[in-house]
């Protein structure tokens, strides 16, 4: 006989973000809509969505939330169960990681062991937890594993498929002192007093095939088939006595009563299978809506749905369900945002990396202020399709603008969808290489002029630059003297410099600027003597204070130094930054595929990636001051869509396409005058131990702190709006309690401010 047996070695992680990075300040901005799972106590139902967590207690009806901030994961959710006995959450994830919650003290341990084995890695899916006076059984995709939950250690892991072979276990249910588990390949069961589980041996097959759940309903056992088949335990095999419309997707015994949840139904039966109440998803919101989970906390009843969150009602009466989701974003694959200096957009349309919007996405857009959240739909944005970008107008952030990569471009007021450009009724014009009958309005890149023309990129026809001037005429700019097969080309990103120089990224010509006033196309591709850049695919672009050019590809980046370069040079050429790193000269982000970029009011660049996180680099690139992943942040993904700073707060807004999260920057934008200089903290107490900031500054201003009699302690200048003091005198030693004098004075003299800031140590 052969034996399959696993030993399992702990290995707790207490999450925390190394080093100084761990100090930095975020905030999650997660959609919570898609509900994975959920679990209950006696006054509080936990909802899992796909990498969130919240509770809702019946009581005092307060949500609590928990994301990537706080240190879960950014992998996808598959399980979630409350002790009660114990006081702790465990979340299940797809990958095999185990998460625990202790809401005694509010510490969290990530458990790795599951992650660890030596399984394929698509077997590893966390399916279920039940739990026995402190023993968890853990239903995965390859056999059961035990966990203590008072000594947080694993136990054994049972392989108990034929010959001891893995196969996937969906729930497991204790009955009459026997585990009965639901497996694709039959139900089988074990007496848990045998000392042997580890041998497959002990475990019979009580009835084959392949079952979705098993579920203890007081002195029943129910058992449901993968095709929606209710079977109910007799003496020593199970009978089947109805057939559901669909299969079940969830399965759970709550309060004397078993929630048994299809697609778009929700069964209640009460411990003699008899059918109390019957819930369509038309009588929580509409047939559209799709459930994944049911259960109860008291006398409610609370449906997790796929698209919409959480819904609840009364369980006894007939009554209207609420929503119980916390505000977010419709989705967490955020594909392109955008920030004002006091509201924030985001859009979820798509395309793959050869710009192929199809399938065609319907999920409308989303808008964040002080006010919160608010998701406008599909069909309040005109039916526009695949939206991909989104631009506030830096005049009017009122006006907003949304770019369908299929229906045209979408005008927002005041919040209010308002008119949709289209073949039509604009410029804009449809591709036309599939045929005449086909309408496809391909507009993605948009930006604003300092003349406040809005310019917008027409991908795939031979007029790919379009423009909406002020007086609402539009303007078309044919781009087949630069551009081979121009009814092929697709364009990413657009920048506009201080010259009014229009600089346009492509898939196949790397970079295309435009001087208006002199009609002249100019372009840098692959190749040396073509621009330099390591590929054509360029897919980011994004101007600095110094008035240069960063270029963001597929294949790495590059900088144009000067983009005044454009009147004179006749091949305009972009390179490398090279870096000194292990004592090496090594081009910085080499090969890296490149999909956003911003730069903050310190001048400083934040590089989004497709699959290494986000890098922030200093002003000349030579210093990576921050590289954030999934391993030392709270970012959920390392796949960065997109990236966008508010100028007025230094807020650095991160959409990955497993959620939205920011960093708190004090990099803001610099202002005009001094007359809103602030300081804070004001005072600095005791228990701070951050750094002093100065805000509401001019590029440039010289700044200096002195103690109240007239000793200087630190010097500075500006570079953007704010700077920061980390109360040493010149980083030596913590200065001593007291009032100290800040002065400020412009670069040239003519003006100045001074301030106070008291320490208390």
């Amino acid at each position: 006989m052969m034996k399959k047996v696993f030993f399992c070695s702990l290995f707790l992680l207490l999450i925390q973000f190394c080093g100084a990075q761990g100090k930095l300040s975020w905030q999650g901005y997660f959609s919570f809509n898609e509900i994975k799972d959920i679990s209950e106590s006696a006054t509080s139902v936990f909802a899992a969505s796909e990498n969130a967590l919240f509770s809702k207690n019946t009581a005092t009806n307060i949500l609590k939330t928990t994301t990537t901030v706080d240190g879960l994961s950014g992998q996808t959710i598959s399980a979630v169960y409350y002790s009660e006995a114990f006081k702790k959450t465990i979340i299940g994830y797809e990958n095999g990681l185990m998460i625990l919650i202790n809401d005694i003290d509010g510490s969290i341990l990530k458990v790795v062991d599951i992650i660890n084995k030596q399984l394929p890695a698509n077997a590893k899916k966390i399916n279920h937890f039940m739990e026995d006076n402190g023993l968890v059984y853990i239903s995965c995709d390859f056999g059961i594993v035990q966990f203590n939950l008072k000594t947080s250690q694993f136990g054994d892991t049972y392989f108990i498929g034929d010959n001891g072979a893995e196969i996937s276990i969906k729930q497991t249910a204790l009955y009459n002192g026997f585990i009965f588990a639901a497996t694709s390949s039959g139900i089988r069961k074990a007496d848990k007093t045998n000392a042997n589980l580890i041998d497959y041996n002990q475990w019979s097959i009580v009835n084959g095939g392949n079952w979705s759940s098993v579920e203890t309903l007081d002195t029943e056992l129910i058992a449901i088939n993968d095709s929606g088949y209710i079977h109910r335990f007799n003496s020593n095999t199970f009978v089947g006595f109805l057939q559901l419309p669909q299969a079940a997707v969830d399965t759970r015994a709550k309060n004397h009563s078993l929630f048994i949840t299809t697609a778009n139904t929700v069964y209640v039966y009460n411990n003699q299978m008899v059918l109390n109440r019957q819930i369509t998803n038309s009588q929580v919101l509409d047939n559209t809506l799709n459930f994944s989970c049911a259960t109860a906390v008291g006398n409610q009843i609370f449906i997790g749905t796929k698209e919409k969150g959480l819904f609840a009602s009364s369980l006894n009466n007939v009554a209207a369900f609420e929503n119980n989701t916390p505000a977010g974003p419709i989705r967490n694959n955020i594909f392109a945002i955008d920030a004002g200096s006091s509201v924030l957009w985001t859009v979820y349309g798509d395309y793959d990396v050869s710009y192929n919007p199809y399938p065609l996405d319907n999920y409308g857009i989303s808008r964040y202020n002080a006010s919160g959240w608010l998701n406008i739909p599909y069909s309040e944005v005109y039916d526009a399709k695949s939206i991909t970008r989104v631009l506030v107008n830096p005049n009017n952030e009122k006006q907003v603008y949304a770019s369908s990569f299929f229906s045209g471009l979408v005008k927002v007021e005041n919040d209010v969808p308002n008119f949709l450009y289209n073949e039509k009724n604009s410029g804009l014009e449809s591709i036309t290489t599939e045929g005449p009958n086909y309408i496809d309005v391909r507009i993605n890149a948009t930006a604003f002029d300092k003349s406040a023309n809005l310019w917008v990129t027409n991908s795939r026809i031979k007029n790919g630059l379009k423009v909406l001037k002020t007086n609402g005429q539009w303007g078309s700019y044919a781009m087949t003297s630069i551009i081979d097969n121009a009814e092929e080309e697709n364009y990413s990103s657009i920048a506009i410099d201080r010259n009014n120089v229009k600089w346009i990224g492509t898939l196949k010509s790397g970079v295309v600027g435009f001087n208006e006033s002199t009609n002249t196309f100019k372009k840098m591709t692959f190749g040396v003597d073509a621009g330099n850049l390591p590929i054509a695919d360029v897919r980011a672009l994004a101007l600095d204070t110094k008035n240069q050019l960063w270029i963001g590809t597929t294949k790495g980046l590059r900088v144009l130094s000067n983009v005044s370069s454009f009147q004179s040079e006749s091949q305009l050429k972009a390179n490398p930054i090279i870096i000194n790193e292990d004592d090496l000269a090594q081009e910085l982000l080499y090969e890296q595929f490149i999909t956003s970029i911003a730069v903050d009011g310190a001048n400083h660049k934040w590089i989004g990636t497709a699959d290494s996180g986000v890098f922030m680099v200093s002003p000349n690139g030579q210093e990576t001051k921050y590289h954030f992943t999934i391993n030392n942040s709270p970012l959920p993904s390392n796949y960065v869509n997109d990236i966008k700073i508010n100028g007025k707060t230094g807020e650095v807004f991160i959409a990955t396409n497993k959620g939205l999260i920011s960093f708190n920057g004090i990099a803001t934008e610099a202002n005009d005058d001094l007359s809103n200089v602030y300081v804070y903290p004001n005072p600095v107490r005791p228990t701070y131990t951050g750094t002093v900031k100065v805000a509401g500054l001019i590029d440039k201003a010289n700044v200096k702190i002195t103690d109240i009699e007239g000793n200087l302690v630190y010097e500075v200048t500006s570079s953007g709006g704010t700077i920061e003091w980390d109360t040493t005198a010149f980083g030596k030693y913590k200065v001593a309690s007291g009032v100290y004098m800040v002065f400020i004075s412009a670069e040239d003299g003519g003006e100045t401010k001074v301030k106070k800031v008291m320490i208390i140590r």
